[in-house]
């Protein structure tokens, strides 16, 4: 009995990378037992016509046919272990895509959290803000009509002063909403942005650049 191939790797073989490794050594063996043949065959061609004998020369041939059709289903057997083992592999990458996604999201979800407590306060902050800038506006109109000018404060100057800290990088990935919101978010602390009293040095203003203007309209 034709023992089968490679046998002892064949039963070790657990991964696909086990398996394809076995196959291409019975590619190897396939090629090999295809060029015997053809070697057996032209000594079956020559023995029927008196240079060797004819009955070893086919029972040779016989034999390496068998083996032949066992490398083959080997082959056959090989695949379908093969194919069998690479689902398994990429059933067992999406279940293990699936874990690390969902700790993704749980926190993805505390960052939302953050994100929601972080807007809230700074409306808190915005408004407290805003109180305060109505309040000292209230004042500097008394102490214009009071011709008290030395004590009025300049609220543009205080917003930009404290708004002059550093900023964090902007990610080099980052989707279009994510863009939106921090433009958003920067044009609070930009000068010029929303809460900016004055518009930013060169802003155009009323459609006129504020740096250049025509010499006739000067005053």
């Amino acid at each position: 009995m034709t023992q089968i191939p490679h046998a002892e790797q064949l039963g070790k073989a657990r991964t696909a990378a086990d398996f394809a490794a076995i196959r291409a050594l019975l590619d190897t063996d396939l090629n090999n037992a295809i060029a015997r043949k053809q070697e057996l065959q032209q000594a079956e061609d020559r023995a029927i016509f008196g240079e060797g004998d004819l009955a070893a020369a086919r029972a040779a041939l016989d034999d390496c046919n068998d083996a032949i059709a066992l490398v083959e289903r080997t082959i056959a057997a090989a695949d379908k272990r093969r194919i069998a083992a690479a689902r398994s592999e990429a059933r067992v990458d999406i279940e293990a895509l699936g874990a690390e996604i969902r700790t993704k999201a749980a926190s993805l979800g505390e960052r939302w959290k953050s994100v929601h407590e972080l807007i809230e306060q700074l409306r808190q902050e915005l408004f407290a803000a805003d109180a305060l800038s109505r309040a000292v506006t209230a004042a500097n109109g008394l102490f214009d009509a009071d011709g008290a000018v030395d004590l009025k404060v300049d609220l543009t100057t205080i917003r930009r002063t404290a708004m002059a800290g550093p900023r964090a990088t902007t990610p080099s990935r980052l989707s279009r909403p994510a863009i939106q919101a921090d433009r958003l978010l920067l044009s609070f602390l930009s000068p010029g942005g929303v809460l900016d009293r004055r518009p930013a040095i060169g802003a155009p203003v009323d459609g006129i650049n504020s740096k250049f203007i025509p010499a006739g309209e000067r005053g």
